[in-house]
C-alpha cells in the first residue's frame, strides 16, 4: 500500500541524485503504476482540492483532486514539475510565447493523461489543465521548489494576456468545482 511519509523520504532522497527530475520521475512512474495500492494508502478522492502533502524551499509534493470537468488556465510554475495521475484523466494544452514583450502565448501541443501516466515538465513549461471527464481525477505533483511562495505567471483565459499567478484565486476554483 502506497505510504505517503516512505512516498516523502524517496523524493528528498531523489534531491540529492545527480538527476533529481529523472529520479522523481522514476519515483512518480513506479508509484502510480499501481493506481489501487496509491488510492488504498490516500484514500479514494471525495472533492476537489489541493492537499499538502510536504512542503519545503526545494521540494512541494501535493495531492491533486480535479473536480468533473475542471479546467485551470495557463499557467507556469518556474520549477521542474512531475505529475503522475492515479486515478480519472487529466488533459493538458502546452502553450509557448509568441514572442516580443507582449506577453502573449499561443497553443503548441496537448498531452492527455490517464491513470499511470507521467509527465514531467521543465521550468519554463506553460501549460493549462482539464479534468475531461465527469468524476474527480486524482495526481500526486511533485515540485522541485517552492510552489506556493514563487513568482511565476499565469494567462487570463480569452485574452491570453501575462499576468501575475494567483495562488489563493487558482485554489478558489477547486471550491467552485465542489459547489457545483
Amino acid at each position: 500500500m502506497f505510504d505517503v511519509q516512505r512516498f516523502i523520504e524517496q523524493c528528498q532522497a531523489a534531491l540529492l541524485e545527480t538527476d533529481p527530475s529523472g529520479a522523481m520521475r522514476a519515483i512518480l512512474e513506479r508509484t502510480v503504476s499501481m493506481p489501487s495500492e496509491v488510492l488504498a494508502g490516500i484514500g479514494e478522492p471525495s472533492r476537489a482540492g489541493v492537499q499538502k502533502l510536504y512542503t519545503t524551499e526545494n521540494l512541494t509534493i501535493l495531492n491533486v483532486i480535479w473536480g468533473p470537468q475542471m479546467t485551470i488556465m495557463p499557467h507556469n510554475h518556474e520549477m521542474t514539475a512531475i505529475v503522475g495521475v492515479y486515478s480519472g484523466a487529466e488533459d493538458n494544452i502546452f502553450w509557448r510565447r509568441t514572442g516580443g514583450s507582449s506577453g502573449l502565448i499561443k497553443a503548441a501541443s496537448a498531452r492527455s493523461l490517464r491513470a499511470k501516466d507521467v509527465a514531467a515538465l521543465g521550468p519554463d513549461t506553460i501549460h493549462s489543465v482539464t479534468n475531461p471527464i465527469p468524476r474527480l481525477t486524482g495526481a500526486l505533483h511533485v515540485y522541485l521548489g517552492p510552489f506556493f511562495t514563487a513568482y511565476r505567471s499565469e494567462w487570463e483565459p480569452e485574452t491570453l494576456h501575462e499576468g501575475a499567478y494567483d495562488v489563493n484565486k487558482n485554489m478558489r476554483l477547486f471550491e467552485k468545482s465542489n459547489s457545483r
